[in-house]
Parts: C-alpha cells; structure tokens; sequence
C-alpha cells in the first residue's frame, strides 16, 4: 500500500512538472485581437530558439517541424522523408490521404506516432499527447477514400500547445468543419491551411476558415504550384497581410503575433545535417 501510494504521488508531481514546464495557451478562448507585432528573422533549424518561442520549419508538401526550445521536434503529416540529416522527430503525426502524407515504414526510435485515423474504418480516433513543454491534440474531420466515397472521421486536424501559442494543422480536410468541429479547434492563432484549390478544398471553403478562425498567422501548405498560392493570395489580400519569406522557416512568440491577420508564405526546404 505504501509503495502505490509512493508511485501515485510521484505521476502526480510528473503531471504537475509537465505543466509547469508549458505556458499556459488560449487554444479553447477565442481572441479579438492580439498585441504588436515583432519581425521575424530567418533561422537554421538547428540553431537554438530564443525564449518564449517556437520555430516552424516548413519541409514539403504537408511536412512541418515545429521545435520547442526545449528540444522537442514533432513533424507534420510525416511520409518517412524529412531530408539528408539523422534526426528521428519525437513525434510524427499523419493523415492517409495518400502516400505523401503517411508512411508505414517507420523508424522504431520514433517515441510517440500520431495516425489521424482509427484502426475501424469511419471509427476516428482521440489523441492527447502531454509532452510537458508541448500539447498535442487532434479534431477528428472526413476525408475521401480511395474509391471516391467519403470515410467518417478519417482525416485529422492536429493542435499544437506550445509556448502559450496554438498552432493548428488541417491536415488533408476536405470539407467545413461542422460548429462541434469549430468549437473542439478552439482558437488557433497560427493556422497551417491547404491551398491547392481543388485535391482539398476550394478556396472558398479556405477562405470561410480562416475568416472564422481569425488565426493571426496562416501558412499556405499543400501548393503544387505558384498559380494555386497566388490564387489563394489574391482571394485573402483584403483581409490578411502578405508576407512572403525566402527562407523556411520562422521563430514566433505568443508577442510577436501581428496585430493585422497575416499570411506567411514559406519555401519548403527538406532539412539538412550541418556540414
């Protein structure tokens, strides 16, 4: 008895540790405005983070690593291939879309594989990772199956807490999330949105996420070509400012959110070991 009671007080004081280690977010409050806004410079994935900070590194397609100062590296809808470098990612996490977006050839050193469907077709699945300076959580949407049809809860929508920033990856959605869907994403002040036009969503449908979600960053992902990010540019530009960067990556901070809503267009850039 003493010994479980000895082991229950020491899961709680890790639990208490885990979330003093990360800054309270605001994932599930959703804000009217943000305070001023900071420039952000380029950076090396492998440099070290400034305090209060997360850098996002936009590697391909759907692939990002967001890193924690920490030193956690989570990689978006993982295929297997982030470049020439020997980093395993801490967390990978996937959507079965097609092969870009998943991989079953997986690295066993991998710790923590986030499958945004669940083992029964339409079933979905619930993810609620605590990795103490980070907090990952999933919104299960639909998606289209391999025949044409529709699979219930098959895509998911990943959020990031990290640094008192919520961070959302839509993943490969295709359809308006429904009001439950909306209200479980909670506030997302940086938003990664496919603009492809037409394998996702049309650029209607982004256009009506974003002005509902009020993200004050989104990055343009799942582009094929400079047309559909031009496209999706030219339908936003009222509304959102445009910055367009020749670096992949950002370093950002719950204070360095820009007070206008703005687009951040990245080039994808797969990661490289230093020489």
């Amino acid at each position: 008895m003493i010994r479980l009671a000895a082991a229950m007080l020491c899961l709680l004081a890790s639990a208490l540790n885990a979330q003093e280690q990360r800054r309270p977010s605001h994932c599930i409050a959703i804000a009217d405005a943000a305070p001023g806004m900071k420039y952000l410079h380029k950076a090396s994935w492998t440099d070290p983070i400034p305090d209060y900070s997360v850098r996002i590194h936009y590697i391909a397609h759907a692939s990002f690593m967001i890193q924690t100062r920490g030193g956690l590296e989570a990689v978006t809808d993982f295929n297997g291939f982030i470049g020439n470098t020997r980093l395993i990612p801490d967390v990978v996490t996937m959507n079965h879309a097609h092969s870009t977006h998943w991989t079953n050839a997986l690295d066993p050193a991998i710790p923590h594989v986030l499958r945004g469907w669940g083992e029964e077709f339409g079933s979905g699945i619930d993810h609620h990772l605590d990795l103490g300076e980070m907090l990952i959580r999933n919104v299960s949407t639909d998606i289209r199956s391999a025949y044409g049809g529709d699979e219930p809860n098959g895509n998911s929508i990943f959020i990031f807490e990290v640094e008192g920033l919520c961070i959302a990856h839509l993943g490969h959605l295709h359809h308006e999330p429904t009001s439950r869907q909306y209200a479980a994403l909670g506030r997302a002040d940086i938003l990664m949105v496919p603009v492809d036009g037409g394998m996702t969503i049309p650029l209607a449908t982004v256009e009506r996420i974003v002005d509902r979600l009020k993200s004050s960053v989104v990055i343009p992902m799942h582009w094929f070509s400079g047309y559909a990010l031009e496209q999706f540019l030219t339908s936003v530009d009222d509304t959102f400012a445009i910055d367009k960067r020749d670096g992949a990556a950002l370093e950002i901070s719950l204070r360095d959110l820009p007070s206008r809503p703005t687009v951040i267009v990245l080039q994808p850039a797969y990661l490289r070991d230093p020489d």
